[in-house]
């Protein structure tokens, strides 16, 4: 996952950086610094960003030529 990655997928599910940092269970700081690309959290809290991103909705689009991104699940029926 890449910062810009990260603020796409918050602004999706319009989660500010403090409620993305409760839900992972990493500090405020963590999310902070990884967005504005000061620093990479280590593995265990940058996977646990993702999941708990992934948790709310949200799909990583891996680099496929376009580009990566981010996109909302389509909701299961």
């Amino acid at each position: 996952m890449k910062p810009s990655q990260c603020r796409a997928a918050r602004a999706l599910i319009e989660y500010s950086q403090t409620e993305l940092a409760e839900k992972a269970k990493v500090g405020e700081s963590t999310v902070r610094n990884f967005e504005a690309g000061r620093s990479i959290p280590v593995t265990n809290n940058l996977n646990a960003i993702k999941r708990a991103l992934e948790a709310a909705g949200v799909e990583f689009i891996d680099e496929n030529g376009g580009g990566a991104g981010v996109r909302l699940r389509k909701p299961r029926k």
